[in-house]
């Protein structure tokens, strides 16, 4: 066999033992690629994405879209070869696998924390859309979960609302780990709670909870790294009473990021006229109580996917704007957001053709 023909299958033999060998090399790492495009203005398997009832509502063009993200499930096992084409490839982004599942986080817990997210995402959207159009809101302190074999299991229970600790009233959410924290582990603290089954059938009823309870639990020392912090086992969050029914029909989403794209998909439809102006917006952000726009996971993956349906604008959370600005697609423009304020100010330019103005996202911000 001549030499130059032995070296040539020499090689070839090494890089099929070499790929062969990448093949069955797990690597630590998962994958991120972008996912559906829904308009939120529009339709998804045969009904509208936002179903509103007992208000006036009007006709909407053009594009709200909320964007996602795709990612390997938390069993899956990246090899060395997928890895490497994930590095190389423009529309997908390999990051270290504790990055989307940390602490051995497992699919089940994973896919029950995006619902509950989601959920919750939905709720500060239509607070969010009300209070701008100056819709009153009921809102009011309730457990969200309590932690099995804590303190408060079995004493509390997810949808009491909170009315007071230590006879001080809580306002909002973070007033009640502020309450708890002023105790030294094993201590007592009072927790002053309409139970959920009784809030629930005043609701029912449309009246207003007036029985409560007291109930006395012991603190526990909590397992962060503080040895003298006082908890109970339970994390508070708010829930509301909406003046009239809206529904956002969409499964298979998870995770908080729609949540600036519902609220203004919602203040479309509560609105006369055209928000976008007939044009192709799409954008991401979390949305709290007052308005407030918040970073989301896999902004890159996003706008891929956003151009890829026709998207002219992106509503950009500000905080992902450097990000976002590294590597932006053709032809898609990157406006920053921190409030829905902020948002309906850019909407408005968008839809005058106005656009020289828009706040822009950098690299460096």
């Amino acid at each position: 066999m001549p030499r130059r023909t032995a070296t040539m299958l020499a090689s070839t033999l090494m890089l099929i033992a070499l790929l062969c060998a990448g093949v069955f090399i797990p690597v630590p790492y998962s994958e991120m690629s972008p996912g559906p495009t829904v308009n939120t203005l529009g339709d998804h398997d045969g009904e509208p994405v936002l179903q509103i009832s007992g208000h006036k509502t009007y006709a909407a063009s053009g594009h709200l879209n909320m964007t996602t993200v795709r990612v390997t499930s938390a069993d899956y096992k990246m090899n060395l070869v997928e890895a490497v084409y994930g590095w190389l490839a423009h529309d997908y982004k390999v990051v270290p696998h504790d990055t989307l599942y940390p602490n051995g986080k497992t699919e089940e817990q994973s896919t029950q924390e995006n619902a509950e997210e989601f959920s919750q995402s939905q709720e500060s959207a239509k607070v969010a859309a009300l209070k701008e159009l100056n819709i009153p809101v009921k809102s009011w302190v309730i457990v969200s979960t309590v932690v099995k074999d804590s303190p408060a299991e079995g004493r509390l229970h997810a949808g009491d609302v909170i009315k007071a600790v230590d006879g001080t009233a809580v306002k909002q959410p973070t007033d009640v780990a502020k309450l708890v924290t002023k105790h030294q582990p094993g201590q007592n603290v009072v927790f002053t709670v309409v139970p959920a089954k009784d809030q629930a059938a005043a609701e029912k009823a449309n009246k207003t909870a007036t029985r409560t309870e007291d109930i006395t639990i012991k603190t526990a020392t909590s397992d962060d790294s503080d040895p003298k912090r006082a908890i109970v086992g339970i994390s508070a969050g708010t829930d509301h009473t909406f003046p009239f029914s809206i529904d956002i029909k969409l499964a298979d989403v998870g995770g908080p990021s729609a949540g600036l794209m519902f609220a203004l998909g919602i203040y479309d439809k509560l609105t006369p006229g055209d928000l976008t102006g007939g044009k192709f917006v799409a954008g991401t952000g979390t949305i709290d109580d007052t308005g407030k726009v918040g970073p989301i996971g896999g902004i890159e993956m996003k706008t891929v996917g956003a151009r890829s349906k026709g998207a002219q604008y992106f509503l950009t959370p500000a905080e992902n704007c450097a990000a976002a600005a590294k590597d932006t697609p053709g032809g898609l423009r990157l406006v920053k957001v921190n409030t829905i304020a902020d948002a309906l100010g850019a909407l408005k330019d968008i839809r005058s053709g106005d656009t020289a103005a828009l706040p822009k996202c950098t690299t460096k911000g």
